[in-house]
This record gives structure tokens, C-alpha cells and sequence, in this order.
């Protein structure tokens, strides 16, 4: 039967952008709508994971660029523009597109007249130099990105960012938390509260914000959380934690993603983290409390017990073992620094 606009019934959605109707077959066709936006259609049962991805995916996704079309053949424009359209920048994680935009349309706004083509190295090594390290390090990832498919794509002769070093970066990132800090979290948000939940999920299963705020009911096997992490597509089994099980049980049987905002939608990752930094406010921890930082204190937690690094990548998921090994270094400095003591103290005791 063919689809008329007149036979089409308004489908009630609470989520923002999203166009729905129901066709004279009875079939729901979902679309993601915004002005300025590429329109997207959203596959899969509304609450789904498949439905869930391609919502956050749209929600992140940054604007059409005005006169985008008229880009100038073989400028930094047009080879930012056909990046974002490359198969390698849309298998990206959603977290990581997002900053990748962020970073390139910058990039795009201050050089993207220029010519691609004789970028030299000496230019993209003094533009990263005025930088902090931390930041300089997503502009010469997106940077590099960008080179390398114009190389592949023939509108670069080589990568003018190969052989730029960046400086060491200050401390060790972002803060773990203390022992202390979670104790005054948990003892601010009582079990119950969204703050409580958000912050349970991170605590007991040691993944990432785009990662926490997508899980739901469909993630639950048994008594494991079956996730698949965005930034590096590594499958995880994860054992529901007592504490964690306990917080769960008190969301409503009928919410399929545990974490939503007021509005019963799902969580974007900026709104998310704008959010968990006010309950942060709210409980009085400093400023250098972050979300991602409970994962930090989880992979600290986790080496304090004696798990060895495979162990403990076994619930992180991190794709590499270096900052793993950081942690498990340091708990076992400390371990044998106290077994040392202890024994210096025992010689002591036998001597007298």
C-alpha cells in the first residue's frame, strides 16, 4: 500500500529531534530531525540498543557546515569534509567523533582556505606548540587522521604530521579518586537518587561514560552486565556487583536504560558529564572529580587487591596495558614496602 502523508499518525516520543509515524501497514518509522542537521533514520524498537547508538550518533554529530558544498578543491576544507564522510571516521566510537569535530572544525574555521596539498611539518608542529600538551594531543590525533586519508585519497603526497613529538604531559591525567572522596559521595547521595545510580554503575563496573549511560535491562544475562564498549568495540562480560544489584533493583521495571535525564531521555555525553559535575558541587568534592576518574579509582581498587594487570583489563577493557600497569606497580610498592617494615619490625622484636 502506498504511504500518504495524510495517512501518516503521529507516534508520541519524548525523545528531542525525533520525527515518528506509523504507516497504513503498522509499521513505525522513526527519524532524527533537527534544523541545521543531517536527517537520520533510527533503526531498530525504540529503547533498543541498535535505536539508542543511532539517537546519541545523530545527537553528537555536528551541524552541516554552511557553504560546506562550495568547499575549494584541494583545501584543508574539503579534506576535513571528506574525512567525515570516510568509512574510517564514521567506524570511530561516538565519543571519539565528537571530539574529532570539535577539534577539526576549529582547525577548519582558522586554515581551511589553505591548500592541503604542501602543508609542511614545521606549520602543524608550531601550530600543536602553542598548545597544552593534553590538548595537543587531540589535535595531532584528528590531524594525523585527516593527512593519512588524504594521502590514501591522493590530495596529500605524505603526512606532514609524521615525526611530531608532543611534550610529556604534567601528573598522571585525570584524578582517582580517594577512598575519602567516594565515602563523601555516597554518604551525600543517598541510594535511590539518580546521582547514587550514575555513580554505583561507574564504581562497580569501571566503564566509561558513553558506555555507562547507554546500559540497560538488555545488557542484564543472569547475573552479568553483557556490554560492548564504543571507544574500542571490545565485548564484556561483567559480574553484577552486590552493591550495584542492590541500586538496580530500585529502577523501574518498565525503564529499559537505567540512567535517563528528568525528561526520560537518554543521556548525551556532554549533558551527562555537565550533570554528574553538579552532583560532584553538590556533595562538596573539588573540581578534579570527574566521572571518568571512578573508573581510574575501580583499576586502583582492583590492584590494591592483588589482581594482576590481565585481571584487571578483564573489567576495564583497555585495549593497551601501560596505565594498568601504573597502578599495579604502585600497590605493589606499597605492599612491599609495608611487608618490609613488618619484617624490620619483627627483627627488632627478636633481637630484644
Amino acid at each position: 500500500m502506498t504511504k500518504t502523508a495524510s495517512t501518516r499518525k503521529p507516534v508520541g516520543l519524548r525523545l528531542r529531534f525525533v520525527q515518528a509515524w506509523v504507516d497504513d501497514d503498522g509499521r513505525a518509522h522513526h527519524y532524527f530531525r533537527r534544523a541545521g542537521f543531517k536527517r537520520v533514520r533510527l533503526p531498530g524498537l525504540v529503547g533498543s540498543d541498535e535505536f539508542i547508538e543511532a539517537y546519541r550518533a545523530a545527537l553528537a554529530s555536528a551541524p552541516e557546515p554552511i557553504g560546506g558544498a562550495r568547499a575549494r578543491a584541494g583545501s584543508v576544507s574539503a579534506a576535513i569534509a571528506s574525512y567525515f564522510a570516510s568509512s574510517s571516521f564514521k567506524r570511530l566510537g561516538t565519543d571519539t567523533q565528537a571530539v574529532r569535530r570539535a577539534v577539526l572544525e576549529v582547525f577548519r574555521r582558522e586554515h581551511g582556505d589553505k591548500p592541503i596539498r604542501p602543508m609542511p611539518r614545521k606549520f602543524v608542529a608550531a601550530y600543536l606548540e602553542a598548545m597544552q600538551p593534553s590538548t595537543a594531543k587531540n589535535y595531532l590525533k584528528a590531524l594525523r587522521a585527516v593527512a593519512q586519508h588524504g594521502v590514501a585519497e591522493g590530495m596529500l603526497d605524505d603526512d606532514p604530521t609524521l615525526g611530531i613529538k608532543l611534550g610529556k604531559m604534567n601528573g598522571d591525567g585525570r584524578h582517582t579518586w580517594t577512598e575519602d572522596e567516594l565515602a563523601q559521595f555516597e554518604a551525600h547521595h543517598p541510594i535511590g537518587s539518580r546521582e547514587r545510580l550514575a555513580y554505583t554503575l561507574g564504581i562497580c563496573t569501571g566503564q566509561r561514560r558513553g558506555d555507562v549511560t547507554r546500559m540497560g535491562r538488555q545488557h542484564i544475562r543472569g547475573d552479568n552486565l553483557a556490554v560492548t564498549q564504543q571507544k574500542t568495540g571490545r565485548p564484556l562480560v561483567l559480574p553484577i556487583h552486590a552493591e550495584l544489584r542492590a541500586v538496580l533493583d530500585l529502577v523501574p521495571a518498565t525503564q529499559m536504560t537505567f540512567l535517563l535525564t528528568l525528561r526520560g531521555t537518554p543521556f548525551t555525553d556532554h549533558a551527562f558529564s555537565d550533570w554528574f559535575g553538579k552532583a560532584c558541587d553538590a556533595a562538596g568534592l573539588p573540581s578534579c572529580c570527574t566521572f571518568h576518574g571512578l573508573r581510574k579509582a575501580v583499576c586502583r581498587r582492583l590492584a590494591e587487591a592483588g589482581c594482576t594487570v590481565h585481571e584487571i583489563a578483564a573489567i576495564s577493557g583497555h585495549a593497551t596495558l601501560k596505565e594498568i600497569e601504573r597502578y599495579t606497580k604502585a600497590a605493589d610498592q606499597v605492599r612491599l614496602a609495608r611487608a618490609a617494615m613488618a619484617r624490620t619490625a619483627m627483627a627488632k622484636k627478636g633481637a630484644a
